[in-house]
């Protein structure tokens, strides 16, 4: 196994991998910017070094500032976490110039499958369902019109090189079309530095039910189940289950299959997410892969069992995966909740500021807390608003929103304005805990009936 891996993150997730690399002997480097002297996972690692300012783009998304970090410290491997670097080609192409291993996917697979036009052909090619749309890039707004009138408004603008919500616009009418063209464009273009647009037929409201994966270097891929990531808001997921509700066992099978086919497809390495929306009648289409590890993966880890991060740096050791898929067996039901530093009151301002006094809910069986945050601990303005999620597991989802609802009560985060009354009361709302919802539910009828305590 390695001896040192650099963890090129923050926050909980770099928290998170710095505990695994510990329980396997592995020493950690942990980076961080000016901003986070007092971070958690600068403590907790076996080392820490300093790559820059407070600005992300002068410090995590630094390439150059990561890696000499990696070579100076003796680092022989690199775990990206999410966001950041994590799906970045170039960065992975990088590690491995610098005999550095890059924990994730090969580079020219993340590359494949970070162009989503590149995606939908491998997908077709794979026989993985498809969202009906256009067949490659968009030149100009005639084609898109032209197309967007064949398969029908409304429909869903995206960018090639997409991802986090940027570069996405659902359009309506023909009229309207145009002038959300170009702002799309020119929000991809400042998000990545690419401007290929595509376009796709809504599927709206949908479930959003995406599949965990993991595939070593010895030709294994197995599923790990799906996760229900339907309540977002504003495109960002807010809380995520698994397994997803209402799905039949054929149904549960027929998208593990799916999903194993289109990581075969890309001869994919390491942990991964295959996206898929589905309609109404229960039919899904492939969405797009996530290459790295998501926000949402412990609730799969609570019902299977399987510590992914652990595989993640086996897998990328060169050893086999662990599991076949005849082990994966998914028992109970798990939530998770994200904890935002914001206002739900105003609109999900972010609320940075001291934590003046911290209570993390904990104590009984299937509760987990994943945080980097500690009683005053004051967080910085410049990352993301996320400061925990909470995690429970229970036999039952009853038994888990149950859970859920006393974790929620137990969280004390003196100081700062959070989510935690939002996130109450949607887990506690009849259409949630009937599991009636989809991906309109939160914008279109939750939040415009939404009637938080005032203060």
């Amino acid at each position: 196994m390695f001896n040192k891996v650099l963890i090129a993150n923050r926050g909980e997730i770099a928290v998170r991998i710095i505990r695994a690399c510990r329980e396997l002997g592995i020493e950690t480097v942990a980076v961080y910017s000016e901003a986070d002297r007092e971070a958690l996972h600068k403590e907790l690692a076996d080392e820490a070094i300093c790559i820059g300012p407070a600005k992300a783009a002068d410090s995590y998304l630094d390439m150059q500032s990561v890696i000499s970090a990696a070579i100076v410290t003796g680092a022989e491997a690199i775990h990206p976490g999410f966001g950041f670097l994590a799906e970045n080609s170039t960065f992975a192409e990088m590690c491995e110039e610098c005999q550095l291993k890059f924990i994730g996917p090969r580079a020219e697979t993340i590359k494949e499958m970070g162009n989503k036009i590149n995606a939908r052909r491998l997908m077709i090619k794979a026989g993985v369902p498809v969202i009906p749309g256009s067949d490659g890039a968009i030149d100009s707004v005639e084609e898109a019109l032209e197309i967007a009138h064949r398969i029908g408004f409304p429909v869903m603008l995206k960018a090639a090189a997409g991802g986090g919500g940027k570069g996405i616009r659902k359009i309506e009418a023909a009229e309207k079309l145009p002038q959300q063209f170009q702002s799309a464009q020119q929000e991809a273009i400042a998000a990545f530095g690419n401007g290929e647009m595509y376009i796709e037929k809504i599927i709206y409201p949908a479930r959003h039910i995406e599949v965990q994966i993991l595939g070593d270097g010895h030709g294994q891929v197995i599923h790990l189940g799906e996760r229900d990531c339907s309540l977002q808001r504003n495109n960002q997921k807010v809380l995520e289950e698994s397994p997803a509700v209402g799905l039949t066992e054929q149904l549960r099978s027929a998208i593990g299959d799916a999903a194993v086919r289109a990581a075969q497809a890309v001869g994919y390495e390491n942990a991964g997410t295959i996206e898929f929306l589905m309609d109404e009648q229960q039919q899904f289409y492939f969405m797009e892969m996530n290459t790295r590890i998501q926000v949402e993966h412990p609730v799969t880890e609570m019902v299977t069992g399987v510590d992914i991060v652990r595989e993640q740096l086996r897998i990328a050791y060169g050893q086999p995966l662990t599991y076949t898929q005849e082990d994966i067996q998914l028992k109970g039901h798990a939530i998770e909740c994200r904890i935002n530093a914001e206002n739900p009151k105003f609109n999900f301002a972010p609320c940075p500021g001291t934590i003046e006094n911290l209570l993390l809910p904990s104590g009984g069986m299937g509760l987990r807390v994943d945080s980097a945050v500690y009683g005053g601990y004051t967080i910085p303005p410049y990352y993301d608003s996320m400061i925990a999620k909470i995690i429970v597991c229970g036999d039952t989802r009853e038994a888990a929103i149950g859970k859920m609802e006393r974790a929620l009560v137990e969280l004390v985060t003196d100081g700062i304005v959070t989510n935690q009354e939002f996130q109450m009361d949607l887990i506690t709302h009849e259409s949630f805990v009937k599991g009636q919802y989809d991906t309109a539910f939160l914008q279109e009828k939750f939040l415009p009936n939404w009637e938080p305590e005032l203060d």
